[in-house]
């Protein structure tokens, strides 16, 4: 192929690339970088000290508490689910396998305010199971039960979208080899299948961390946004704004941007060690090639 032909693809000219490169920055700056920066200069244009008294707050304290509390909850179960339906999908055929999979995918297409509505119907007093709820002193809506179920509910897809294509991407050999060897099920899953997909794990718990943390539209239905009892931080940050004390919100904001900001920094640690990973066995590979 002469060199001509090589630059007509779209971006290998001198100028398209520069065009293209300064478009990217000139829109991660006003996208990104600019709301950031504004968040953490707000929250930090009265001092250390009224920055820390901000989050000290009984009520900004609660919702961090509640937040923390509905993460470590939503994470290991969505973690295990994501586990147990890839694996399904991936290492067995069966009728119906392409609906699992668009049923998993099912919370990313549906409104998290959606999702919030559609929990009250069937958990709200006069919802579906409202009266027999009721009946046994259970209660769902408006309390921390329905923020996790909400909660899990938006973020259920996350780990399970990770691994699903990396597993796929693998095939079933290596299970199929251990199978003819003797292990059973749970030590395939332990020593075979999750330490090929550890790192795609690892970023999937990240994600869905961080949507935990920051789930508003879903919360915001089922948990009443009780100041100081179902308020999670970012129905928190609502209520500062609402109520005037735009430093305060502020400073309850850099913690969730510091939740993003730390998966990011996962992202990029995770990338780098299954590159790193991907270049060992290459190199490895390339050693047990027999010479003729």
């Amino acid at each position: 192929m002469s060199p001509t032909a090589r630059r007509r693809r779209v971006g290998d000219g001198p100028r398209t690339r520069f065009v293209l490169i300064t478009l990217v920055l000139v829109v991660t700056a006003f996208a990104v970088i600019a709301p950031l920066a504004v968040i953490f200069s707000e929250a930090m244009g009265r001092g250390v000290l009224a920055y820390a008294e901000s989050l000290v707050r009984p009520d900004t304290l609660h919702a961090i508490g509640l937040t923390l509390f509905t993460a470590l909850i939503c994470v290991p179960v969505n973690v295990g689910f994501g586990i147990a339906a890839a694996w399904c999908v991936t290492k067995f055929s069966f009728p119906g396998r392409g609906l699992l999979l668009a049923l998993i995918e099912l919370p990313f297409s549906i409104s998290p305010i959606v999702a919030g509505v559609a929990y009250l119907f069937v958990y709200g007093a006069q919802g579906l199971l409202g009266p027999w709820l009721e009946a046994a002193d259970i209660k769902i809506m408006f309390a921390i039960p329905g923020i996790v179920l909400a909660s899990l509910f938006v973020t259920a897809p996350f780990v399970a979208r990770e691994i699903i294509p990396l597993m796929m991407a693998q095939g079933r050999d290596e299970e199929e080899a251990a199978v003819t060897l003797g292990a059973s099920g749970w030590r395939i899953l332990r020593t075979v299948t999750l330490p090929n997909v550890r790192f795609a794990l690892i970023y999937g718990a990240a994600l869905c961390n961080a949507r935990v943390m920051g789930e508003f539209g879903a919360v915001s239905v089922v948990s009443g946004n009780i100041r100081g009892q179902t308020s999670t931080m970012p129905l928190q940050i609502e209520l500062l704004y609402q109520d005037s004390q735009v430093a305060a919100a502020f400073a309850a904001a850099t913690v969730l941007a510091g939740v993003a900001l730390l998966t990011l920094v996962v992202k990029l640690i995770i990338e780098r060690l299954d590159s790193a990973r991907e270049t060992a066995q290459g190199a490895e590979s390339a050693l047990n090639v027999p010479t003729p």
